[in-house]
């Protein structure tokens, strides 16, 4: 007969060694899962899978991380509950990674819902800056360079806070300063014409080393000049964001530099 029966209607932990294998399973889990992400980008960029299969590799990483940081907080919770201090420091270590690989992107994509599907930015939406020395390197190119009109009600209402920036420097001046914040960017100068006032660039992304293609227009406007920026990227049908936060970094940078 048993001396110590357990409560009716209680359920008995499971062995400490069980927690703590599990408890490595799922932070083996969270590691693959944020390492498939770290992947996706280089090995589109080195040729060893398409963009299809790198894009998808992210979204499948993300929702098991997703499922990864449920389990783990549900075994630090059972683990903390039977004092199994080993067991839960790892459990706590897999929720940790495992948001950490499911946050990023899932944020990425709750905000790309909000932003205009486009992948044209122009802080002149009548009269963008038109691209020249780019068009050589854009050959095969997804995404054509010739302006839609249709673009630029779609980034009043998604981005009304891009326009030009206007100086009180002449536009010489102005031009000097211009290339000075387009050259701290980190941007690939392409062509920088002082005569035409016009600078044009390429920008690379730093996970899938996607290129966006950058034109500077610097005009005289009254006693003073006018900046005008245009950022279209090579392939995708939304940028999410990228070429409105790339104008929005320059034009502070460019503030901030004529303000020194």
């Amino acid at each position: 007969m048993n001396a110590n029966p357990e409560p009716a209607g209680a359920t008995a932990s499971p062995p400490h060694p069980a927690w703590v294998r599990t408890s490595w399973a799922l932070a083996g889990l969270a590691a693959g899962c944020a390492l498939s992400e770290l992947a996706a980008g280089p090995g589109y960029r080195l040729g060893w899978w398409g963009l299809g299969l790198g894009l998808q590799t992210i979204r499948w990483a993300t929702t098991a991380a997703a499922v990864v940081l449920v389990l783990a907080l549900l075994g630090a919770a059972m683990t903390l509950r039977g004092g199994l201090r080993r067991a839960l420091a790892v459990f706590l270590a897999a929720a940790t990674l495992s948001f950490l690989a499911a946050a990023p992107p899932t944020y990425l994509w709750l905000r790309v819902r909000n932003l205009p599907h486009i992948h044209d930015v122009s802080t002149d939406t009548v009269n963008p800056p038109q691209f020249v020395a780019v068009l050589p390197l854009r050959k095969g190119a997804r995404n054509l360079t010739e302006y839609d009109a249709a673009d630029a009600a779609r980034q009043r209402l998604g981005y009304p806070d891009i326009a030009p920036a206007l100086l009180t420097l002449s536009a010489p001046q102005a031009f000097v300063h211009v290339e000075r914040v387009a050259r701290a960017m980190g941007w690939e100068i392409v062509a920088d014409d002082p005569n035409e006032m016009r600078i044009e660039a390429t920008a690379t992304t730093l996970l899938f080393g996607f290129k966006d293609d950058i034109v500077i227009r610097v005009t005289p406007s009254g006693s003073g000049s006018r900046v005008d920026l245009r950022s279209l990227s090579r392939i995708g049908g939304s940028d999410f964001g990228a070429n409105a936060n790339r104008i929005r970094v320059f034009l502070e940078k460019l503030g901030a530099d004529v303000s020194a």
